[in-house]
């Protein structure tokens, strides 16, 4: 009788990620980075991390040190 009224386990889900305007950013998309010097990049989804890949060396950072302390945001500014 107790199992009908248990929660359905969630599906995990990539992170929701806004650049540093608000804009949402999704896999696919142009970015420009304001670190590590990467330049223009490409956003790429591996598992349920975003990973930023520079057009210029083919540097690849994690959106996790992308983060702006204080809005939480990424600082990154989405083109287009």
């Amino acid at each position: 009788m107790l199992r009908f009224f248990q929660k359905k386990p969630k599906e995990k889900q990539p992170p929701r990620l806004l650049d540093m305007y608000g804009n949402p950013i999704m896999e696919g998309d142009e970015i420009i980075s304001h670190r590590y010097e990467l330049g223009q990049c490409i956003v790429e989804l591996e598992g349920l991390e975003y990973f930023y890949v520079s057009k210029h060396s083919g540097k690849r950072v994690s959106y996790t040190k992308m983060i702006d302390a204080i809005t939480g945001n990424q600082k990154v500014k989405k083109v287009g």
